[in-house]
């Protein structure tokens, strides 16, 4: 799979700084009248230029020859089908999907949001809240009920009661009972966007006013903005809190013993093994995964992991609300740079409810680049069809469906019927949409269909608005046809044929020739003294093992030593070299010293099949390719435009 990449990086390198062509393009041949244009070939001889290492490949007469015959490989692969196969248009329609988002996204939109979320990202905010719960989809009544609710209780804050004894009294977020609404300390991406628009816009000791999200309206209180302390790796060793009832000095005297024995030498990996009561991290020596501000339950404990350094990297005992604690720093990591970041927040936005500003700002650019006008009588004869019991799941398609299948809007050429929203209002049904009264909720279902339409349309139509589009999936589509007929016809076949690469072989093997070669020791050294005695013990034909044994201790290795067959001009053969039985004179090379010993000499020859057979291999593929193109010059009729050719190479010397 990696090579189909690498081949289709090389084919496709042009396409990606592919540009529109405003130039007037002519027929520059024809393949079974199949007419091949100019432009094309301009655009992929420029980029190409710099790419290609055969100088001859830069004459426009031979690239011609390359390009007609890379188009001839495609016609071939589309006769064969190839086009047709299940895991080739699988692939293609994954990487179009992939290419598509470039052009099916407000590109400003999500640079402001990136830079936005970077900015938040560098600070850590300390809020405080109080929620009344109300569904999005709430009855007007029910939403003003709420708000006037989550109001008065701000009325209150304001005319000077607390905030916490109003969060556990009032606040249905269920933890606030326990912290009061306190969230502890959090940055961007870790809350809802609305709620984190409203923490990071409100400043400290302050309480914002009601803040609307899907869980219905908060009061957000801001206790303290720090800078990001980044993430954090520690290992911990943790002895749980007794029960009610039970000795709790009991614990405390364990981590304390536990941390003497720290003290005294043993490792604490081992002793978080056979002592933390934490059952996920204590087989790990105590190892947690990395974490930030906010993401464990214990603040405690995060501002003990924190406050440790390279200096000081291990922490008293402490108690959380948990047990009791030793941690150990293993490493700090701080926030990435903008850079660095910027794949990571995009990502994130994608799957955050920010990515809805980004659809939203798409929508309304295309509802102003296709403007829907939609059938007011069609519309409100399809509104009376759906009732109430759409909201119980029971509403049924009507029985006449076909008599409202008539044009309700249009989308560029693409025309939208009666019927096609019908369709679409069925298929939501069980969607959980709950937006009453049936009118509203059937307008809602209106705007989210030609939405849907409208996305549609412009994705399907991206070939059409942007020819760099066009040229991207064209090369791409061919490459990947191109790299499955190779495969087939070149590269498997060149593997396989183990008779046909016999037959190539008895053709080529004089090009295939072993310089001398020598049979051969090499001792090397950085210490010269060491390397006069070793030569003294090489000439007395002592083994290389007792000569390393002499020479090599636990500690420090004096002496090393490789042999081998090694052929003339070698990088691994000592320069200056004799090929000669014998051993030679002590040679050096910056700080090496190299004594070469040889056993054996090895005339020039000509190499076996097996000695050559990677080399082989690749030329009898390109033997292959070439007679193959020849073959399809044959089946197809090439047809070059000599005049028009001529053009091109007077244009590209410009």
């Amino acid at each position: 799979m990696k090579l189909k990449y690498l081949f289709l990086g090389l084919i496709l390198g042009f396409a990606v700084m592919a540009t529109a062509q405003k130039n007037s393009k002519e027929v520059l041949f024809t393949i079974n009248d199949k007419p091949y244009y100019t432009d094309e070939f301009i655009r992929v001889y420029n980029k190409n230029l710099d790419l290609v290492k055969d100088e001859s490949q830069k004459d426009l007469n031979q690239y011609l020859n390359l390009f007609i015959g890379y188009k001839l490989k495609v016609n071939k692969a589309y006769k064969l089908g190839l086009q047709n196969g299940t895991s080739y248009q699988n692939e293609l329609k994954t990487y179009r999907t992939q290419l598509a988002k470039t052009y099916t996204s407000d590109s400003k939109v999500t640079k402001e949001l990136v830079d936005e979320g970077y900015k938040r990202l560098l600070k850590e905010v300390n809020a405080s809240h109080i929620l009344i719960m109300v569904d999005e989809n709430a009855s007007p009544a029910d939403t003003l009920a709420a708000f006037h609710k989550i109001s008065d209780i701000r009325e209150r804050i304001i005319k000077g009661e607390d905030f916490g004894t109003l969060a556990q009294e009032l606040s249905q977020d269920p933890s606030a009972k326990d912290n009061k609404g306190n969230l502890g300390y959090f940055t961007s991406f870790r809350m809802v966007y609305a709620f984190e628009n409203g923490a990071y816009a409100t400043p400290v000791g302050t309480v914002s006013k009601p803040i609307r999200t899907r869980f219905g309206y908060h009061l957000i209180k801001v206790n303290d903005v720090r800078d990001n302390r980044g993430e954090i790796s520690v290992a911990h060793i943790m002895i749980l809190k007794p029960k009610d009832g039970e000795d709790k000095s009991k614990a405390k005297a364990t981590i304390e013993d536990i941390y003497k024995k720290i003290q005294q030498g043993e490792k604490f990996e081992e002793l978080a093994k056979q002592f933390s009561e934490d059952k996920s991290s204590a087989s790990k020596g105590g190892v947690l995964n990395r974490f930030s501000s906010g993401q464990l339950s214990s603040e405690e404990f995060e501002n003990q992991a924190f406050s440790l350094t390279k200096e000081n990297p291990m922490s008293k005992p402490f108690e959380t609300q948990f047990g009791w604690h030793i941690v150990k720093l293993i490493d700090k990591f701080p926030i990435k740079s903008y850079d660095d970041s910027k794949v990571e927040l995009e990502n994130k936005i994608s799957k955050d409810d920010r990515s809805r500003l980004i659809t939203n700002s798409l929508n309304e650019k295309l509802r102003k680049k296709y403007p829907i006008k939609k059938d007011n009588k069609l519309y409100t004869s399809l509104l009376k069809l759906v009732t109430d019991d759409y909201y119980d799941g029971k509403w049924a398609l009507p029985a006449d469906a076909k008599q409202y299948s008539s044009t309700l809007f249009s989308v560029g050429t693409k025309k939208l019927t009666g019927t096609n929203f019908l369709d679409y209002i069925y298929s939501q049904q069980k969607s959980g949409v709950t937006l009453k009264p049936i009118a509203k909720l059937v307008d809602k279902l209106f705007e989210n269909f030609t939405n849907e339409q409208l996305n549609q349309y412009n994705n399907d139509n991206l070939e059409n608005e942007f020819p760099e589009f066009s040229a991207v999936m064209d090369e791409y589509r061919d490459g990947l046809l191109l790299f499955d007929l190779m495969d087939k016809e070149i590269w498997q076949r060149s593997k396989n044929d183990t008779t046909g690469l016999k037959v190539f072989y008895e053709t080529q093997k004089d090009k295939h020739v072993w310089k001398t070669r020598v049979d051969a020791e090499i001792y090397s050294s950085t210490n010269l003294d060491i390397m006069r005695k070793a030569f003294d013990m090489i000439k007395k034909n002592v083994a290389a093992k007792e000569i390393k044994e002499k020479f090599n201790t636990k500690d420090d290795i004096n002496v090393m030593f490789y042999e081998g067959f090694y052929e003339e001009g070698a990088e691994s053969l000592p320069k200056d070299t004799k090929m000669e039985l014998g051993v030679s004179e002590i040679t050096n090379k910056g700080e090496y010293y190299f004594i070469t010993k040889v056993n054996k000499v090895l005339p020039p020859g000509i190499k076996t099949l097996e000695e050559c057979k990677g080399k082989l291999v690749n030329d009898y593929q390109q033997y292959l390719e070439q007679n193959w193109v020849d073959e399809l010059k044959k089946e197809f009729t090439v047809k070059i435009n000599q005049d028009v050719f001529e053009k091109v190479k007077k244009q590209i010397k410009k």
